[in-house]
């Protein structure tokens, strides 16, 4: 048996660390049994992915020094690597569940639906399909589809009984039946949901090992009844645990930045954050924590794996990187580094074009431009206060902000204007009062660069902790109100 282990991330967002965490382990477990890794990207939700975002995956993990075998990019015996390229293939899987019996048509509407829910929660009970359509015989099928009610294909699952899968690290889980949902496989636009695309998707690359987040734990036994449905043989599967905050909380965004390219920003090396990733799952060999990819593949061990959670401690990854730059880089290895960090000669050109015209002698662009070159800034809550809006007002902003910078499908100049003139109109303000406070958020000053420009220089995940910093200084905000004023998002969408 060829060993063969993938990583399937969606184009929805910046890369994560959880991200490159995942491949990091199948890449090494692959090439540790002399394997084959590949990349699939997992672009089924029709909202949210974007080309771009699958453009920035690759870059992200490329950049860490990962190489796949198989994927969109290079292609493959198996392909195609995305899932939206895959429509019929999954179409023809779903026929066959209905035909054998093993899923079955849903006509429930999204009113119902809901209804059923708040029914569930208000007695207590996990919020779950209620089957009301499994016992539908083919003469009303066929009266709900003349009728044009479209409907989803859900998987069949038993209500008694239970079963046992195998982890790779956590050993026999148990799992009873009527505990499982019966999951939605095919939406009612015809795309298939994660879970179907998934095992059709591993079956026919034959992936022999899923080595995925412990998020995805429940599935296994939605999975399991699919495998069986359709008389595969499961590939071997481990829960690897979810990154997490020294606290032991989940590694979230909310929290701390969490994008692979937030990380090559603050000017990380990528073999220095791949090494750090790596430690989670290669024990160190005589006490020495710094090794290459090749080291790691040669000692990877999923025994390694704390399932309390590896802990993303970055004053370790600062101290591992510092390492790197001074005992991995000669001078003139790390002159190339900072230039290649800065951007080049064409961020450099960007620059300078933006800085001409506001400084009167050269010595005037250390100040002007350091917080290009920094990784956070140091604001106080007194300097983005000094403007019009209160307190309220200003925390409101950048929860808003950081809402719709994330949903941005480009970074760019336009989209980012846009989203703070929305923000300035949903707030109640004039645009040049909600942009100051941002200047002082992503400069450290109220004024500087033009900000829509210096904010495209500093990339999104950069803004984004700067924002949250900025957030932070002026007491944060209660989950209450961050939920209440994303509502008003969805409003001003709506109107």
């Amino acid at each position: 048996m060829i060993v063969r282990t993938r990583v399937a991330p969606s184009p929805t967002g910046d890369p994560h660390v959880g991200t490159a965490y995942v491949a990091l382990v199948n890449y090494c477990f692959a090439k540790q049994h002399g394997g084959r890794f590949l990349l699939r990207i997992e672009d089924t939700d029709r909202t949210r992915s974007t080309a771009a975002s699958e453009a920035v995956i690759l870059e992200a993990l490329h950049w860490l020094g990962l190489a796949w075998d198989e994927g969109p990019d290079i292609g493959g015996p198996h392909g195609p690597y995305r899932q939206s390229e895959r429509l019929e293939i999954y179409a023809r899987y779903a026929r066959e569940l209905l035909e054998n019996g093993a899923a079955f048509r849903c006509f429930c509407t999204p009113e119902r639906l809901d209804a059923m829910r708040a029914e569930q929660i208000r007695n207590k009970r996990p919020p779950a399909y209620d089957g009301r359509c499994l016992p539908l015989t083919q003469e009303e099928i066929a009266a709900n589809e003349a009728a044009g009610i479209p409907p989803v294909v859900r998987l069949r699952v038993p209500r008694e009984g239970s079963v046992t899968i195998d982890d790779l690290l956590r050993g026999p889980i148990h799992f009873d039946w009527n505990n499982v949902d019966m999951q939605v496989l095919v939406k009612s636009d015809g795309w298939p949901t994660y879970h179907l695309a998934n095992v059709v998707d591993d079956h026919l690359m034959e992936i022999t090992h899923v080595m995925r987040g412990e998020e995805w734990l429940s599935s296994a036994p939605k999975h399991w009844l699919l495998y069986r449905a359709f008389g595969w043989q499961m590939p071997q599967i481990a829960h690897l645990p979810l990154l997490r905050n020294a606290d032991k909380s989940k590694l979230s965004k909310r929290k701390n930045p969490t994008g692979i390219l937030f990380y090559r920003r603050m000017g990380y090396l990528p073999e220095a954050l791949a090494n750090f990733l790596g430690l989670f799952s290669v024990p160190p060999l005589d006490g020495e924590e710094m090794m290459d990819l090749a080291a790691m593949v040669e000692r990877f061990d999923l025994k390694h794996i704390s399932l309390g959670g590896p802990v993303f401690d970055v004053k370790k990854l600062d101290w591992l990187n510092g390492r790197y730059l001074r005992e991995k880089l000669d001078v003139k290895a790390f002159v190339e580094r900072v230039r290649v960090w800065a951007g080049g000669e064409d961020v450099i050109d960007r620059i300078a074009a933006l800085a001409q015209q506001r400084i009167e002698r050269l010595s005037d662009l250390g100040p002007l431009c350091a917080f290009l070159f920094a990784g956070r800034v140091e604001i106080t809550a007194d300097q983005l206060r000094a403007g019009k809006l209160d307190d309220e007002s200003l925390r409101k902003a950048f929860v808003l902000a950081l809402a719709i910078f994330d949903a941005l499908p480009e970074w760019e100049f336009d989209a980012i204007a846009a989203g703070v003139a929305r923000i300035a109109e949903i707030v109640g303000a004039k645009v040049r009062d909600v942009v100051r406070p941002f200047y002082v958020a992503v400069t450290g000053s109220p004024q500087s660069l033009p900000l829509y420009d210096s904010m495209v220089l500093l990339g999104r995940d950069l803004v984004r902790e700067r924002l949250r910093v900025a957030l932070e200084r002026l007491g944060g905000a209660t989950g209450a109100e961050t939920e209440r004023w994303k509502k008003l998002l969805e409003a001003d969408a709506a109107a």
